[in-house]
């Protein structure tokens, strides 16, 4: 089973957040449902990276705070670095759509509904925005100082943030 960025986002925009290892279950069940087929962990990982740079998702460390619980039954062997409880959330470029079989799925996992905090979670993205406009100017990539000069505006609209002066830095860099 393939998914787009919208699609990963939609599962778990679902949930209001989900673990990788929680979406992968997600992905694993929605798959079976629709051909019985399941899902390439190589592939999903990809889909994964490819919309957490394009802002489709955002990797989120949940807060005390938060009033979140995340389970400690995750997948052991984790190859991405993040920890157990960090979510993905649907991000400010994603266009969040559910695959046709992954509309029952908040019926057979049990995941509570999260509700993440916005403020924190704005801050997380801010600061992943700035460590890629670093990269990107340091690298002189064009493509990817236009992509996040357009992303900056759906950043601000997503969630209480700034970006005024990464939008300068950005600027600067494609003059």
């Amino acid at each position: 089973m393939d998914v787009t960025a919208d699609e990963l986002a939609g599962v778990v925009d679902l949930f209001g957040g989900l673990t990788r290892a929680e979406l992968e279950r997600a992905l694993s069940e929605a798959a079976f449902r629709a051909d019985g087929t399941s899902v390439d962990e190589a592939v999903l990982e990809t889909g994964v990276e490819d919309a957490l740079e394009s802002f489709a998702l955002v990797a989120y460390e949940p807060e005390a705070a938060d009033g979140e619980s995340v389970g400690s039954d995750m997948a052991d062997g984790r190859t991405d670095g993040g920890s157990e409880s960090e979510l993905l959330v649907a991000g400010p470029t994603a266009f969040p759509i559910v695959p046709d079989a992954a509309e029952d799925v908040p019926h057979i996992l049990d995941v509570e509904p999260r509700r993440p905090n916005r403020n924190a979670l704005g801050e997380t993205a801010r600061e992943q925005f700035v460590a890629d406009v670093t990269a990107a100017i340091d690298a002189g990539d064009v493509d990817r100082c236009e992509r996040l000069l357009d992303v900056s505006y759906d950043l601000e609209a997503w969630a209480p943030i700034d970006l005024a002066t990464e939008r300068d830095r950005l600027t600067e860099a494609l003059e």
